[in-house]
C-alpha cells in the first residue's frame, strides 16, 4: 500500500495516466494507431507520428523549462522561430544553389547568430536592467514577428531546397530526423544540468537569487545563459517548423507556441516559481499536448470545440497535481480509512 501511494503520489503519476487515456482512447476509436509500419524502410505510425510532432515543441520546452527555474519566463520563443524561418529561407531562396548542403549550412549558421543575439537581449533587459521577464520577452514577442515580415519583405518566401526539407521529412536510422534532433537535445541538456554543477547552479538562482549571490554564484551569468540557450532552441525548432512547410511564413510559425511550451513544463512538474526543475516532466508534459492534439482529431471532435476540449485535459491533469488537490486526497483517504482493532491476548 505505501509503495502504492508513493507512486501516486510522484508528479509525474498523473500526467503519465493522461498520457496513457489519450493513447487508449486514440486505440480504442483508430484500431491501427499503435501500428508501426516498415516502408521503403523507414518506420511509420501513430507513435512515430507523435515522436515527430512533439520534436518541435520538446526544443521550445526544454529552454523553457531552464528559463522558467530561474523565476523567468519567455515570451519570445515564437518570434525566435519565425525570425530564424525568415532568415534561413531567405538566404536559401538568394542563393545560386538552394540545394547545396553549404548554403543550408550557412544559412542556418546566421540564423543561429541571430538567435544568439536575441537571447543576449532578453537576458540583458532581464539580467542587467531589472526588467521583469514577461515585460522584457514581451518586447520580442511583439515586434519579433515585425522583424521576420521585415526579413521577408512582408512575403511568405519558399523555397526547394532538400537538405534544408531533411530537417522535417527526412529520416535516419529508420527514424524521423526531426524526432532525433530533438532527442540529441533532450540528452545533451540533461547531461549538461545533471551531470555538471549548472543544474545546481540554475535553481539556487531559482529558489533564493539573493543567497546565490551571496553564495559567490554569478546570478547575472547565469540568467543570461539560460535565455540564450532558449532562444537557440526555438531557432532550432524553427528551422524544423519551416522545413515542414518549406516556406517563411512569418505570421504563423510559432504562432502561440510560447503557451503550449509553458504548459508543457508545468504539466511536468516544474514550478513558475523557480526552482527544481524536470527535464523528464516536461518531456512528458510535451507528450501529453502532442498526443492530445493528435488525439482531437482522430476522435472526430469539432474544429470550434477543439481549445475547450484541450483545455480542459490541461486543467484536470493540473488540478490533480495540485498540492492543495493532493492534500485534501490524502486527508479523504486517512478519515475512510478502517481502524485497526486490536485484539486481547
Amino acid at each position: 500500500m505505501n509503495a502504492l501511494q508513493t507512486v501516486v503520489r510522484h508528479r509525474l503519476f498523473w500526467p503519465l495516466v493522461a498520457l496513457l487515456v489519450l493513447v487508449v482512447a486514440s486505440a480504442l476509436k483508430s484500431p491501427t494507431f499503435l501500428e508501426i509500419t516498415v516502408r521503403d524502410g523507414h518506420l511509420f505510425g501513430g507513435p512515430i507520428d507523435i515522436l515527430r510532432r512533439s520534436s518541435v515543441l520538446l526544443l521550445v520546452a526544454l529552454g523553457m523549462t531552464l528559463v522558467i527555474a530561474t523565476r523567468g519566463i519567455d515570451l519570445s520563443v515564437g518570434a525566435v522561430m519565425a525570425i530564424a524561418g525568415a532568415v534561413a529561407l531567405t538566404q536559401i531562396a538568394a542563393a545560386p544553389d538552394p540545394g547545396s548542403l553549404t548554403t543550408v549550412v550557412s544559412a542556418i549558421g546566421a540564423a543561429l547568430v541571430i538567435a544568439l543575439l536575441i537571447g543576449l537581449f532578453n537576458g540583458f533587459l532581464v539580467a542587467v536592467v531589472g526588467i521583469q521577464p514577461i515585460i522584457a520577452t514581451l518586447v520580442l514577442m511583439t515586434a519579433g514577428r515585425g522583424i521576420a515580415m521585415l526579413i521577408t519583405g512582408g512575403n511568405i518566401t519558399t523555397v526547394t531546397s532538400q537538405p534544408f526539407k531533411t530537417l522535417a521529412s527526412g529520416y535516419w536510422l529508420s527514424l524521423p530526423v526531426a524526432a532525433l534532433i530533438a532527442g540529441a537535445f533532450f540528452v545533451a541538456t540533461a547531461l549538461v544540468t545533471r551531470r555538471t554543477a549548472l543544474g545546481v547552479l540554475i535553481e539556487s538562482v531559482g529558489i533564493n537569487p539573493s543567497a546565490s549571490r551571496l553564495a559567490g554564484v554569478r546570478a547575472r551569468t547565469i540568467i543570461w545563459t539560460v535565455y540564450v540557450v532558449c532562444a537557440l532552441f526555438a531557432c532550432v525548432a524553427g528551422f524544423i517548423r519551416s522545413a515542414d512547410t518549406m516556406a517563411a511564413d512569418a505570421n504563423n510559425i510559432g504562432l502561440f507556441i510560447e503557451l503550449d511550451a509553458i504548459l508543457a513544463v508545468v504539466i511536468g512538474g516544474t514550478s513558475l516559481a523557480g526552482g527544481k526543475f524536470s527535464l523528464t516532466g516536461t518531456l512528458v508534459g510535451t507528450l501529453v499536448i502532442t498526443t492530445l492534439t493528435l488525439s482531437i482529431t482522430i476522435l472526430g471532435i469539432p474544429a470550434n470545440a477543439v481549445s475547450l476540449f484541450k483545455a480542459l485535459v490541461v486543467i484536470a491533469v493540473c488540478l490533480l497535481q495540485s498540492p492543495v488537490v493532493q492534500h485534501r486526497m490524502r486527508a479523504r483517504r486517512r478519515r475512510t480509512a478502517p481502524v485497526p482493532v486490536e485484539v486481547p491476548a
